[in-house]
């Protein structure tokens, strides 16, 4: 009963173009953002000299925590705020009061759905390319594990650029090509810092 119920709510939520629309925004906003991060902290770390590949995941972790609850804190505000709004305007309108309505329901319904979208983005883009740094010392060395890492970042930037292409009607691979350049970008910056 409790699981039709939410499957019914979910996919009433998903069925709105709106709902999917902010969370795909938010999803790959912060996925960007991630992603760049975590090939700054690859680069900076082997650059700073750390001894061995968990070091770098340890700091990687450091870094999923602070941006994936940055983003989930930060859309659930904005969106808490907008929500409020939005239905404030509606009940002045309609002269009633919406709370505990379907409408309220379902607005908190998206601000949840919106907050989670926003925080697995940065998740993603920072802790798939910590992968090769599990197989520092086995497969790769520290510096083997970085070019791969960086490399995951740039195809994670790349897949991100595909998609937003492809849903806006460009061409998917030259989306790709302009997301994926970023990551490279801040790699080479990295490099090219003093120390």
């Amino acid at each position: 009963m409790v699981v039709s119920s939410i499957r019914r709510r979910l996919s009433r939520l998903l069925g709105k173009a709106e709902v999917r629309s902010i969370a795909r925004r938010y999803f790959v906003s912060n996925g960007f953002d991630g992603t760049l991060t975590g090939i700054g902290v690859v680069v900076g770390s082997v650059l700073s000299g750390v001894p061995d590949g968990v070091t770098v995941v340890k700091i990687g972790l450091g870094a999923a925590v602070g941006l994936g609850t940055s983003a989930v804190w930060s859309v659930w505000e904005i969106e808490r705020a907008e929500t409020r709004a939005d239905i404030g305007r509606l009940e002045r309108a309609m002269l009633t009061d919406l709370d505990d309505t379907r409408l309220e329901r379902e607005r908190s319904s998206a601000r949840l759905f919106h907050a989670t979208m926003s925080g697995l983005g940065p998740l993603i883009g920072i802790l798939v390319p910590l992968v090769p740094f599990l197989f520092e010392g086995t497969v790769f060395t520290l510096a083997e594990a970085a070019v791969v890492s960086v490399g995951i970042g740039i195809g994670i930037l790349g897949v991100f650029g595909a998609y937003m292409g492809s849903i806006s009607g460009q061409r998917w691979y030259v989306a790709a090509l302009r997301m994926a350049l970023a990551g490279l970008v801040v790699a080479l910056l990295n490099l090219a810092l003093p120390g």
